[in-house]
C-alpha cells in the first residue's frame, strides 16, 4: 500500500468525480492534493445520454485545465455496481443508469487511461488507511515504544445514510459481488425488525427527537438538534440528547459486530461526526458492554478492550498497552510482546470528502 508521504511526492495527476444525484463535481489531484479549479455539471439523473455527455465534458475540462494527460481516472459512484468492471446498475438517485451502464470502459475508450470505480464508503476507509487515522496511530505507537502496529481499518460514515468500508492489510474488502462493507443492512439493535441505517442516519436523529419531544421533525436538521442538546437553542434538550444516544447505541452495535470479524481500528466520518461528543460515549459503552448467554450469564461484547481515541487519557492508555520482554526458553534472546488486545475508535480528521479523494487517488496509483 502506498504511504501518505509517497503520495505527497508523486507527480502523476488523477482525475476524480464526486457523483451525486443532482450534480457531478470533478477535480484533479496531484501529490495527494487538489490541483486547479473543480468543475461542476448537472448529473441529469433521468437522462442517460445527457448524464454521460456531462461526465465526459467534466473530465475533458479538467484535462484541458491542467495541461497534461492524466495517469488515470478514479472516482466513487453510488451502486449497486460491478466496480471491478466499471459497470453501474440502477441507483436510487440516478435512475437513468437502470439496467447497467459500463461507465468505466466508456471513459477508458474516450481518454485512453485506466479508469477505477469504487464505492464512496470504501474510498473513505482507504483514504483514512493511507493518510488518516491508521498511519497516525501507528506513528504514535512507534514513538511510544510499542511493538504493536495496526493493518486493518473499519471506516464508517454517518450522514444521509450509513456507509462505510473495510481495509484489510492495505486492500479494500470489495467482496466477490462488489458488496463488501454494506454496514447499513446490519440488524438494528433498537428495532431488530429493521436495518441499521434506519437508526444511524440523519433521518434517524430527526425522527427520534421528534418522537421524544412530541414535535414535528420538519425543518429540523441534526445541527439544530445538536444545538438543542447543548442548550444553545430552544427545544427539549433531554429529547435531543436521547436522540443522539439512541444513534450511538445502534452505531456501537454495528461496530461491535464488524470488529468481531475485522480486528482493527475504526474511524467515523460524515455529516453527523461533528456531534460525536453526544453519541460516541454510547458507542463506547456498547463496545465495552456485555452480551447475555442462554443460561442467564453474560460475557464481554468484544474480546478486545475498546478505547475512544479522541479522549486524551484513553489514547495514552491505548498507546501504552502492556508491552514487555519475555525470555525465549533455552536461549539468551528475549521477545518484545504486548498481550493486551485492544481496538480504538476515532473521528476522522481528514473529513469524509477529503478522505474519499485521497482514497481514490491512492487506489489509482497503487493499481498503476
Amino acid at each position: 500500500m502506498i504511504a501518505g508521504a509517497d503520495l505527497a511526492r508523486d507527480p502523476r495527476v488523477v482525475l476524480t468525480l464526486d457523483a451525486g444525484g443532482t450534480n457531478f463535481s470533478f477535480s484533479a489531484m496531484r501529490s495527494g492534493a487538489p490541483v486547479g479549479e473543480s468543475v461542476t455539471l448537472p448529473a441529469e439523473p433521468h437522462d442517460l445520454d445527457a448524464s454521460l455527455r456531462n461526465m465526459v465534458a467534466g473530465f475533458q475540462a479538467l484535462t484541458d485545465q491542467i495541461g497534461q494527460a492524466p495517469a488515470a481516472i478514479s472516482f466513487a459512484f453510488p451502486g449497486p455496481a460491478d466496480y471491478p468492471n466499471g459497470v453501474i446498475f440502477n441507483v436510487g438517485n440516478l435512475p437513468a443508469y437502470r439496467g447497467g451502464v459500463p461507465v468505466g470502459p466508456m471513459l477508458e475508450d474516450r481518454f485512453g487511461v485506466p479508469v477505477f470505480l469504487n464505492n464512496d464508503g470504501d474510498l473513505f476507509a482507504y483514504g483514512e488507511a493511507i493518510a488518516g487515522l491508521l498511519p497516525e496511530i501507528n506513528r504514535e505507537l512507534e514513538a511510544a515504544g510499542s511493538p504493536k502496529r495496526y493493518r486493518n481499518l473499519i471506516g464508517l460514515t454517518l450522514g444521509t445514510g450509513l456507509g462505510g468500508g473495510i481495509v484489510i492489510d492495505g486492500r479494500i474488502l470489495t467482496g466477490d459481488n462488489s458488496a463488501g462493507g454494506e454496514f447499513w443492512l446490519l440488524r438494528n439493535k433498537v428495532r431488530n425488525d429493521c436495518f441499521a441505517e434506519e437508526g444511524a442516519s440523519i433521518r434517524a436523529v430527526r425522527s427520534a427527537y421528534a418522537a421524544a419531544a412530541g414535535v414535528a421533525a420538519d425543518g429540523l436538521s441534526p445541527k439544530d438538534i445538536c444545538a438543542i442538546a447543548m442548550g444553545e437553542a430552544p427545544g427539549d434538550p433531554q429529547a435531543a440528547r436521547q436522540a443522539f444516544e439512541t444513534l450511538g447505541e445502534v452505531v456501537g452495535d454495528v461496530l461491535a459486530n464488524v470488529l468481531t470479524l475485522i480486528d482493527g481500528l475504526a474511524v467515523i466520518g460524515g455529516g453527523l461526526a461533528g456531534a460525536a461528543p453526544l453519541f460516541l460515549p454510547r458507542v463506547m459503552a456498547e463496545l465495552n458492554g456485555t452480551i447475555a448467554s442462554y443460561g442467564g450469564g453474560t460475557t464481554d461484547r468484544l474480546i478486545q478492550d475498546a478505547y475512544d481515541l479522541g479522549d486524551a487519557a484513553q489514547r495514552r492508555e491505548f498507546l501504552r498497552g502492556e508491552a514487555r520482554e519475555i525470555a525465549v526458553p533455552h536461549s539468551k534472546r528475549t521477545v518484545l510482546t504486548d498481550p493486551r488486545k485492544r481496538v480504538g475508535v476515532g473521528i476522522s480528521k481528514l473529513g469524509a470528502s477529503r478522505a474519499v479523494g485521497v482514497g481514490a487517488y491512492a487506489f489509482a496509483l497503487n493499481r498503476l
